[in-house]
C-alpha cells in the first residue's frame, strides 16, 4: 500500500538537508535528519548525559486522514551512544501542521553531538482504527484474567 504524505520546508531550513528517504527496499522507516537552525549548523547540538533536546527537521507534514506518523529510534544511534527518543513510538497526528522536531535523550555517561544532516529517527506511516468506547457491568473471562507483568512465565 502506498500513501502519500506531504511535505513542507520551514522557511530558513536548509534545502540541502535530504527530505524523508527508505534506505532499502524492505524499510519500514523512513529516516529523518536534524535540519538545525544557521547559528547551530557548524558545531551542532550537544547532548550531556541525561539531557533532552527537541532536535528540528525543518519539516511540517501533511499526513491523510486515517493515518498517523510513528516517530521511532534508530537502533544503531540507540545501541552505540545511547541517544533514543524518551516518547518512543512518538505519534503525529493528521491534523497536526505545526513544525516536526524529534525529542531526543542521552542515555548514556558521555555526551553525545548531533551535527546538522544526521540521521536521528525514523517515520512510519501506520494506518488509524479509532474505538468507540461504552461502559459494560461485566468483561467476558479469559484464561489469562488479570495477571499482569509477567504473569504469563520467563521465556
Amino acid at each position: 500500500m502506498s500513501v502519500v504524505v506531504k511535505l513542507l520546508r520551514e522557511a530558513g531550513s536548509d534545502p540541502a538537508i535530504p527530505l524523508p528517504a527508505y534506505e532499502t527496499p524492505g524499510s519500514a522507516g523512513a529516516d529523518l535528519r536534524a535540519n538545525l537552525p544557521p547559528d547551530q549548523r557548524a558545531d551542532g547540538v550537544t547532548l550531556p548525559p541525561g539531557a533532552r533536546r527537541l532536535i528540528p527537521t525543518g519539516l511540517h507534514l501533511e499526513i491523510p486522514d486515517g493515518f498517523e506518523v510513528q516517530v521511532r529510534p534508530r537502533s544503531g544511534l540507540a545501541l552505540k551512544h545511547g541517544i533514543t527518543l524518551p516518547n518512543s513510538p512518538g505519534t503525529i497526528d493528521s491534523d497536526y501542521r505545526g513544525p516536526l522536531g524529534v525529542p531526543l535523550i542521552n542515555l548514556s555517561g558521555a555526551p553525545y553531538t548531533i551535527r546538522h544532516g544526521d540521521r536521528i529517527a525514523q517515520m512510519v506511516v501506520a494506518p488509524v482504527v479509532q474505538a468507540r468506547f461504552e461502559t459494560v457491568e461485566t468483561l467476558t473471562e479469559t484464561r489469562r484474567g488479570e495477571g499482569g507483568f509477567g504473569s504469563t512465565g520467563r521465556g
